[in-house]
């Protein structure tokens, strides 16, 4: 097969070629649409293009390099804002009308998020700023100037409702104009509690009162978490997993996804090993081939690779039972690695002694180097510290 006419594989010596400017007569509206569109800049002359070609009907589509893309960037997104800018204000009317209700919708939000692709957000957006607009002229004209963008109008719409009277714009403008749209809504928000701190309190508690976590068992076993913190109560977690959800080191290759729930189980067995029950035959406790797999509390059966792992630093409890299930004896539980033992692999080995890691000793287990399951004595010599991560390899 031969090349294709849009191989781009091909010399493109002539990808700086002059060519005719791309066209900046795109702000005009149609008519009866208002007047123009402010430009930012001069229509773009004599731009360098690469010409691309692309099997859409022979039709050859010239694409500016560099910036000739950045002028376009610039001029789309103010168009785009500007007509975000006119929806916001139709949503607003439409709010006002009975259209929605007569097509069976429980609102105007619902009727424009379905009709319109967009999400709550947006739609809620839109509404706020089609309904504030007049307390804000300064703010439009800042944004058709080309100060700011439709995202700090939509902030700013949206403080004005939540704070009522106590807008002001004046103070809100030159914060939007000084920052991005992520740091002015952090702005918004200090200003919200500046006007209205009680009011911004309820709206806290209202949070706390949505909290909420789900623990379900998946089909293969594994735990499906699902839930909402209220911001201090996110905070906190946050803060307690991120130190231990950083990477151990150039070979740590664990996605974040990864590094966040192995940091979760880390942090839930730090202060001292959880006490899970599990239940195994001594042929699957010694990996042998044939042996059943072994059965856990809140979980499908674990493989005998698993229950090593766990019984390298765990108590063990001997439930000696007959062949019909029944216990015929109990033995007295010991802790594998504990106590002094503990203490002196925490002085020794000050953290997880894979090569690359330091993970700190109060996050590891610690790890028979022969396990006791094939005649490993548990001293010094024969325990080192791993974290969980590890431990695992």
């Amino acid at each position: 097969m031969g090349p294709l006419p849009c191989d781009r594989r091909k010399d493109r010596s002539s990808a700086n070629a002059p060519v005719p400017p791309f066209p900046a007569e795109v702000c005009e509206r149609p008519d009866g649409m208002g007047p123009p569109l402010p430009r930012l800049f001069e229509p773009v002359k004599d731009v360098p293009v690469r010409t691309s070609f692309w099997q859409c009907g022979g039709v050859i589509d010239p694409i500016p390099d560099g910036e000739g893309n950045a002028l376009r960037l610039v001029e789309l997104r103010r168009e785009i804002d500007e007509r975000e800018l006119e929806f916001s204000r139709l949503a607003a009317e439409f709010d006002k009308t009975d259209w929605w209700d007569a097509e069976g919708f429980n609102t105007a939000a619902d009727w424009i998020r379905l009709n319109c692709h967009m999400n709550s957000h947006a739609v809620w957006n839109a509404f706020a700023v089609g309904a504030r607009e007049h307390d804000m002229p300064a703010t439009t004209a800042a944004m058709r100037a080309g100060e700011i963008g439709f995202a700090h109008v939509a902030t700013m719409a949206r403080t004005a409702v939540e704070v009522g009277g106590a807008f002001d714009e004046d103070k809100l403008l030159p914060l939007a104009i000084a920052y991005s749209p992520g740091k002015f809504f952090h702005k918004c928000i200090h200003y919200r509690h500046a006007v209205d701190a009680e009011g911004y309190s309820r709206d806290q508690e209202k949070l706390v009162e949505e909290r909420g976590l789900r623990l379900n068992t998946a089909q293969d076993g594994c735990l499906l978490i699902s839930g909402l913190l209220d911001p201090v109560g996110g905070a906190a977690v946050r803060t307690a997993l991120e130190p231990v959800a950083q990477p151990s080191g150039a070979h740590d290759d664990r996605s974040r996804e990864q590094r966040y729930a192995d940091a979760l189980v880390e942090l839930s067995t730090a202060a001292r090993p959880a006490e899970i029950q599990v239940t195994a035959t001594i042929e699957t406790l010694k990996g042998m081939a044939g042996a059943a797999a072994a059965e856990m509390e809140f979980s499908l059966p674990i493989s005998s690779a698993t229950v090593r792992r766990l019984a390298c630093d765990c108590s063990v409890t001997r439930v000696l039972l007959s062949e019909d299930s029944n216990v015929i004896d109990v033995g007295r539980s010991k802790r594998l690695v504990d106590g002094a033992l503990r203490k002196a692999l925490a002085v020794r080995d000050k953290h997880c002694q894979w090569p690359g890691c330091e993970r700190p000793a109060s996050w590891c287990d610690g790890h028979h180097i022969v396990h006791w399951v094939e005649g490993g004595e548990t001293n010094l010599a024969n325990c080192l510290l791993l974290c969980k991560r590890h431990h695992r390899m």
